[in-house]
């Protein structure tokens, strides 16, 4: 019980903080006027298919819902997300009371927005920030150094290859059997080997049991939500497999670095993610996640490779030699994201890419080694 309370507390705590208001209403009868209304819908042909047996086991066990709900409004009442409990035996005045506390909390609201309030609800859901002072960083990782050189020869990798995939399919369909779901995210440098990661991952997997969401910039839509709401409706399946194709992690990286977020905005982020990354696991959700790391040198190559050749040209654009201008800037950005989100229940696998081959094989044994570990 403890566990979901700081849940709800979280997630009240993230949307709020993210502009929206919320307010809660307990709407309160006592047992006998309860006992009265569900036979009153009973004996009502308009409204006797509202009343399930599991409202009579509700009624029956009322005297013992009473602590626990007492502790969970208890536990979640707090002054950016309140109860409000009212008696409700009287339906006008509970009707009436709602009116009364939503215009009241607004207004509070209104007027404090029109004094420049901090809580402005919509400035704090805004696309359009200014972009964010650039601070300086010298380039340096302050991470332990990936040994870039890793490498293997194409014997060893036509060798090790087949039967690695043949294990990722035989772990998906057991994964499948046994309901447990799976998320597999790819994070990296541009140029970095995501498609080439995931196509050999994917390759003997049954398509009716995994999905690849590759993510691009925001709808319209998703603007107007929470950040992470995009990412909720792409959740797996009991039982499937989900690949990102990037992922919530760019509320740290190019939203930081290019200013689509405020400062307050993607410094908070890096809490939000590790308490939904937990929400995750404690619904029994495995999770995978990759940064694939190459340095410039071996970026700058790509590039041009993928600009001489005309089936992979399409793979690049001037924004990808834009972003390479801000490689210093990434760097730091993704020095902290390693750093503040690697945790127990969720650790990050770097993945030392300049060696393509070398790349897919470590990816694929990292996720043998997860899918086992889910099993």
């Amino acid at each position: 019980m403890e566990w979901t309370i700081s849940q709800i507390r979280r997630f009240e705590r993230q949307i709020t903080n993210d502009g929206t208001v919320l307010h809660k209403f307990f709407l309160h009868i006592d047992k006998d006027e309860q006992r009265r209304r569900l036979l009153a819908r009973e004996q009502d042909s308009l409204t006797s298919w509202m009343i399930s047996p599991g409202d009579w086991d509700f009624h029956r066990h009322y005297d013992l819902y009473l602590p626990l709900i007492d502790t969970f409004i208890n536990g979640t009442d707090r002054e950016r997300a309140p109860w409000t409990v009212l008696p409700a035996t009287d339906p006008q005045y509970a009707i009436l009371t709602v009116y009364k506390s939503i215009i009241r909390r607004l207004s509070r609201i209104l007027e404090g927005r029109a004094k420049g309030s901090a809580d402005r609800p919509d400035d704090a859901r805004r696309s359009d920030w200014p972009r964010q002072e650039r601070k300086k960083h010298d380039g340096k990782s302050r991470l332990p150094a990936y040994d870039l050189s890793l490498s293997i020869t194409r014997e060893e990798y036509d060798e090790v290859i087949p039967p690695l995939q043949r294990r990722v399919r035989d772990l998906q369909y057991m994964l499948y059997k046994r309901r447990a779901p799976l998320i597999i995210l790819f994070e990296g440098w541009d140029a970095a080997g995501k498609g080439g990661n995931i196509l050999r991952l994917t390759h003997l997997m049954n398509p009716r049991g995994f999905e690849v969401v590759p993510i691009a910039q925001p709808t319209e839509t998703e603007l107007t939500h929470h950040y992470l709401w995009r990412f909720f409706q792409k959740l797996p399946k009991s039982g499937t497999i989900t690949v990102f194709d990037r992922s919530w992690y760019g509320r740290v990286l190019v939203e930081r670095v290019e200013g689509f977020c405020s400062e307050v905005e993607w410094q908070r982020a890096y809490q939000e993610i590790n308490e939904f990354e937990e929400m995750l696991a404690g619904d029994g959700v495995g999770l995978v996640k990759f940064w694939l790391e190459i340095d410039r040198e071996e970026q700058l190559k790509r590039f041009h490779q993928r600009e001489e050749d005309p089936f992979k040209r399409w793979k690049i654009n001037e924004e990808d030699w834009r972003n390479r201008q801000h490689w210093d800037l990434y760097r730091g950005a993704v020095d902290d994201m390693l750093t503040l989100t690697n945790t127990d229940i969720a650790p990050w696998t770097v993945v030392e890419s300049n060696d393509k081959r070398y790349a897919r094989v470590k990816t694929l044994r990292t996720v043998i080694s997860a899918m086992e570990k889910v099993l």
